[in-house]
């Protein structure tokens, strides 16, 4: 059977690590969580679990660095380590941790360079939650820019909720720090050829005023912000293959 890592990043989830965490143990047996700095009490909450666990290995970053940070620490366990993938999920309750082994399922069928990601709008389920407009707004105009200028066929670009094989994971050289860096995942899986694919999954807001931070809740910030990391992660790509930028 495949040994895939499931990793948590988590800041400041005080209110919701327990529960999540005692849910995903259920669905699977190995499990990485990495407390990005977080200060709300929740490295206390994780680091009691851990000292009655065996299964669940603990990261963290002395400071808080970030989203794209946080994952890009559970790329470098899992590669380090004999896992053949990586499932994430995030810990703020909105994904179903019984679709993991869905997830896994999924991207061991579908080859050695893979990413499954999760959509909240590839299919409707019973009890879907009502997006907020201004974010799904957003999530509509960002993933169809993506699809025009990589060829991809993506309907949610920043579901949380994935599953990547060992050799997308190697293929990946990830530098967005930030809440964007999912798209400088579709930038590089596309210039790379990996295989992507998407899992239906709930859509599920448990708190709709969170914050992303700063300048970053306003909207046409953050829209603006997204097409940046958009044009760097293709320059990027452009300049390590000896190319002219396509804008």
């Amino acid at each position: 059977m495949p040994r895939f890592l499931t990793a948590l990043p988590v800041f400041n989830e005080a209110a919701h690590v327990t529960d999540v965490l005692d849910h995903v143990l259920r669905f699977t047996p190995d499990v990485l969580v990495v407390d990005d700095g977080s200060t709300d009490g929740t490295t206390q909450l994780l680091e009691e679990r851990v000292a009655k666990r065996a299964d669940i290995r603990l990261v963290r970053h002395p400071e808080n660095r970030g989203y794209g940070a946080a994952l890009a620490t559970a790329f470098r366990e899992t590669l380090t380590g004999d896992w053949d993938g990586l499932v994430t999920i995030d810990c703020d309750g909105q994904h179903q941790p019984q679709l993991i082994p869905q997830f896994v399922t999924a991207a061991t069928a579908a080859g050695e360079r893979v990413i499954v990601s999760g959509s909240r709008y590839l299919k409707q389920f019973p009890g879907d939650s009502e997006p907020p407009a201004t974010r799904r707004r957003i999530n509509a105009e960002i993933t169809a820019e993506i699809n025009r200028r990589l060829g991809l066929a993506l309907t949610d670009a920043f579901c949380g909720f994935k599953a990547y094989s060992r050799g997308a994971l190697a293929a990946l050289a990830l530098t967005e720090t930030g809440y964007a860096m999912p798209l400088e995942v579709w930038v590089q899986a596309a210039a790379e050829g990996l295989a992507v694919s998407e899992l239906p999954v709930p859509l599920v807001y448990l708190d709709e005023s969170r914050s992303f931070g700063g300048a970053l809740d306003d909207a046409a910030t953050r829209l603006a912000y997204y097409r940046r990391v958009l044009d760097r992660a293709e320059a990027a790509v452009a300049a390590s293959r000896g190319q002219e930028p396509t804008r």
